[in-house]
């Protein structure tokens, strides 16, 4: 019974670990790209949710009819909740290597959860 219980936990931990706070929960402001050998990809992340979490953002490069040359993801917050109305600024580009064909980008957030 103990090993039944103890499975049962370990199972539900991980849900444990799920804010709730959704994506929507949260703004990217102020994206910048400056294209190089030393990417930079910075702007703010803020959350607008009731609760702490932190968020992950995904940051996609297309070329100029649309195709996706490449995609990261990273946590700007590392792996501390941002507090309720906090804005935490981010720099992701030296998760990219430049390409030439890069032509748009956009941020968006990928997921949300809490430490």
């Amino acid at each position: 019974m103990k090993t039944l219980l103890a499975s049962a936990m370990l199972m539900l931990a991980p849900l444990a670990a799920h804010a709730a706070c959704a994506p929507t929960d949260f703004a990217i402001q102020d994206f910048k790209v400056t294209e190089g050998a030393r990417m930079t990809m910075k702007g703010q992340v803020m959350n607008k949710c009731a609760e702490p979490a932190a968020a992950q953002i995904i940051i996609i490069a297309k070329d100029a009819n649309g195709r996706v040359i490449q995609q990261k993801k990273g946590w700007p917050a590392g792996t501390t909740n941002i507090a309720p109305g906090q804005v935490v600024n981010f720099n992701l580009g030296r998760l990219f290597r430049y390409s030439p064909d890069m032509a748009t980008y956009t941020a968006s957030i990928a997921s949300v959860r809490t430490w």
